[in-house]
């Protein structure tokens, strides 16, 4: 793990504080349903179907994501284009909790770690939420820091709202 960006790999696992020092970001919503809504969810997370269905070009090392598998995102299009590569720093699959982090390394335009967690609550309603931490690692990301918030509220609404419509499609919700 030592060609992480950040030293505080592994800081969206659990509901502890995130990191002082950087931008925090938290975002929940409700997807649908039942066990066929939880379970098709949390495959289109692991698998990365959300990420592709948002329109997010991913390149992986493994068609699963698990701890060490390397992930490229390309922000943008094209020349335009612009390389994010992280790594998975941790998953799981528990029976009524699916997902992954990834953090940033070498390269990525910010620093810190990303969190996609699908849950299946008490009430069999499921639940998707988005834990980040980030501050900018490159001279652009800080020219325009006061725009990323917006940009990456926009991001995981949209991946909420895509993830929503393809559990839903397999499931009743």
């Amino acid at each position: 793990m030592n060609g992480f960006t950040y030293p505080e790999v592994g800081a969206t696992a659990g509901d502890g504080p995130l990191p002082a020092g950087y931008r925090h970001l938290r975002y929940r919503t409700r997807l649908g349903s039942g066990r066929q809504v939880f379970t098709a969810a949390g495959e289109g997370v692991l698998t990365w179907r959300m990420h592709r269905a948002v329109g997010v070009d991913v390149t992986v090392t493994s068609d699963r994501a698990a701890p060490g598998i390397a992930v490229r995102v390309l922000l943008g299009r094209g020349k335009l284009g612009l390389a994010a590569p992280c790594e998975v720093v941790w998953a799981t699959e528990e029976p009524s909790l699916v997902g992954f982090a990834y953090g940033t390394l070498p390269g990525h335009p910010e620093c810190g770690e990303e969190a996609f967690l699908v849950e299946l609550d008490q009430n069999g309603q499921v639940w998707f939420t988005v834990t980040a931490f980030s501050r900018p690692a490159r001279w652009y990301t800080h020219a325009v820091f006061p725009l990323v918030p917006v940009f990456q509220n926009l991001y995981v609404r949209r991946c909420g709202r895509v993830l929503g419509r393809l559990a839903t499609r397999s499931g009743t919700g």
